[in-house]
């Protein structure tokens, strides 16, 4: 396992690794306190790998309860690479995701489940997973499960494995339902807490910037602060996922490469966005907060709440996505005029000493320089494109531009426009229409392939009048008056197509 981890850079514990893993591997219970993104999933992946053994003999042996979709597959990629010289598989677990596959695992004998509450109890109602033998068991963010209400859940998942396994517990913070939860279901653990209980003291490495911020102006500003120097990957957190999606679509259309995670997108859409994101394939990721615990990314810089969290321990886990593994970051908040009181309790709780927020617009220059945003900077980084005519097709004299500057198709409007487009060539040509037929053009002054011959081909489709044969002949005729008169004729046909084909037949009867 040290070898699999060193081959991705991984070789120092981090302060919750250090005094787990000694306690973990002797088959101690424990209750692991610490902040996010300080490598809890090591603390107890390692020793539960460990104690699995190297080839593990078919069938679970271990379970790790998690609260949400993304944190089980965050935690079941770390788990996988520290066993991958190893013989235990580790399988993920959760809704959103096809049943056949995660059956196929299970009936393969693997050894390491991953997993969220709904999922698990559902293939252990079917008999499919069987918990019988679990000899590890493992509640990640406790916390987080018992906010969402899985408490009954998880003493149900309890309930199906053997009284004397070995139980770890992680949680952020320690309210007095998971100490009652621990009392209930784990045998004399010891607490482990890796930093300060108030976790906003301990996370001096993240700058915390709060603005009071007008909701019309916030994209504008977020489009400013992600060109700021040293800007890396961004997450940008939204109360509801309606917001979420419209954001994304907005920072888009201004040139930034923004993906979204939140309750409307389907699983797969989910895991392609965290994965484009990890990868680096999009550098600013848009959540609300049921994705924000699955967010486990070593280089995101920033953090920018475009909205208050609802308390000081959403806030916490919303900007731990940054300043991870050692790191600095910078976590920046916009308080609207209806939450100031909002904020003025998470203020208290954490002890910020910024119970007003500064007053902030996109062109403040406080902006600029707290976030070292360059002078001059807009929240745009290319213009909308304007969508441009399609090109004329010059062997048939007409195209996708032609059709759109005479109206679409033969209906009803369509005859007037096309009246409007020989006004057009009659003024651009005031040689008379004559020369058009001498040398082979069509009505809007391109190339024919047929040397300006009236062919019916372009009588048949309607997006050509008849009234160049009118012209022609009258013009050998020699009568200006009755030239006139064709000009007006043309004109009054063409109000309805019907009227310029009659028109045609019945003029070219009469030069007959």
């Amino acid at each position: 396992m040290v070898d699999a981890l060193a081959n991705r850079g991984i070789v120092d514990a981090f302060p919750i690794q250090e005094q787990t893993i000694p306690l973990a591997l002797t088959g101690q219970d424990i209750i692991g306190q610490a902040k996010t993104g300080t490598g809890k999933t090591f603390g107890f992946g390692l020793p539960l790998l460990q104690r699995v053994g190297a080839d593990p003999e078919p069938g679970v042996q271990a379970l790790v309860v998690v609260p949400t979709r993304e944190l089980a597959v965050q935690v079941y990629e770390d788990l996988e690479l520290a066993a991958q010289n190893r013989g235990a598989t580790v399988v993920p677990i959760y809704g959103g995701k096809a049943y056949e596959g995660q059956i196929e695992q299970l009936k393969a004998g693997a050894q390491v489940v991953v997993g969220t509450p709904g999922r698990l109890l559902d293939l252990a109602s079917q008999r499919i997973l069987n918990l019988g033998n679990v000899r590890e068991m493992v509640l990640d963010e406790a916390d987080k499960m018992l906010d969402l209400g899985f408490l009954a859940d998880i003493e149900k998942l309890f309930a199906k494995t053997p009284a004397t396994r070995h139980t770890m517990l992680f949680s952020a913070t320690m309210p007095g339902t998971i100490v009652t939860l621990a009392r209930r279901f784990m045998s004399k653990p010891i607490h482990i807490r890796a930093s300060d209980p108030d976790e906003g003291v301990a996370q001096a490495n993240i700058e915390h910037i709060v603005y009071r911020a007008h909701s019309l102006d916030k994209d504008e500003v977020i489009g400013r602060i992600l060109q700021a120097e040293g800007r890396g990957k961004t997450v940008v957190f939204m109360r509801t996922k309606r917001a979420a999606a419209k954001l994304q679509e907005e920072l888009n259309d201004r040139g930034f490469n923004a993906a979204a995670v939140h309750g409307d997108l389907n699983q797969d859409q989910r895991e392609r966005a965290m994965a484009a994101f990890k990868a680096g394939k999009k550098d600013i990721l848009i959540a609300t907060d049921v994705a924000a615990r699955g967010i486990d990314v070593d280089d995101v810089t920033h953090v920018i709440n475009h909205t208050v969290p609802d308390d000081e321990k959403t806030y916490l886990h919303r900007v731990g996505r940054t300043g991870r593994a050692g790191r600095t970051g910078i976590a920046v908040t916009f308080v609207d005029w209806d939450d100031l009181h909002k904020w003025a309790l998470i203020d208290k709780a954490l002890d910020f000493g910024i119970p007003e927020p500064v007053e902030t617009y996109s062109s403040s220059p406080h902006l600029f320089a707290d976030l070292k945003i360059p002078e001059g900077t807009k929240g745009r980084l290319k213009a909308t494109p304007v969508k441009e005519r399609a090109p004329r097709d010059p062997r048939s004299g007409e195209g996708s531009g032609s059709r759109s500057a005479s109206g679409s198709g033969d209906g009803p409007g369509s005859g007037e426009g096309r009246k409007r487009t020989r006004r057009r060539t009659r003024s651009a040509n005031p040689q008379g229409p004559g020369r058009h037929e001498a040398h082979g053009h069509d009505q809007h002054g391109h190339d024919t392939e047929g040397g300006g011959e009236p062919g019916a081909p372009l009588l048949q489709d309607g997006a050509e009048p008849a009234a160049p044969r009118r012209r022609r002949r009258r013009r050998r005729g020699g009568s200006g008056g009755s030239a006139a008169a064709e000009s007006g004729a043309a004109d009054s046909g063409a109000a309805d197509p019907g009227a310029a084909d009659s028109g045609t037949q019945e003029d070219s009867g009469s030069a007959a």
